[in-house]
């Protein structure tokens, strides 16, 4: 029975973080201000996250991709500089083994 009980009280633990986390982080809430939708979520044990899951999401029937990359490896110019700095960076390493490998070579010929 205990173990039921930290079962269903995780559960619970569980759907709170996720229902603060999205009542937070959602552009719109929907039937009451954001402020409403957090004390219902904090203070109605498992009845307010779930309330908020039913009444207070909102609904996105079209999902709009985002404007802007979420992070620098979605982004394609970021890449694309990335890319060209690196390569002139590669070659730039390039010449100067290929100056130390000639200095090399010159000395060693050299009696």
């Amino acid at each position: 029975m205990v173990r039921l009980f930290i079962l269903l009280a995780g559960a619970a633990l569980v759907l709170l973080v996720l229902a603060l986390i999205s009542v937070l982080s959602a552009e719109r809430v929907r039937h009451a201000p954001r402020a409403v939708w957090v004390l219902v979520v904090l203070l109605v044990p498992i009845a307010g996250p779930i309330l908020y899951f039913v009444a207070g999401r909102p609904i996105d029937r079209t999902r709009r991709p985002s404007r802007r990359p979420a992070s620098p490896d979605d982004d394609p110019d970021f890449l694309r500089s990335m890319d060209d700095e690196q390569s002139r960076r590669d070659r730039e390493l390039l010449a100067q083994w290929e100056r130390d490998i000639h200095q090399d070579d010159e000395q060693q010929d050299r009696p």
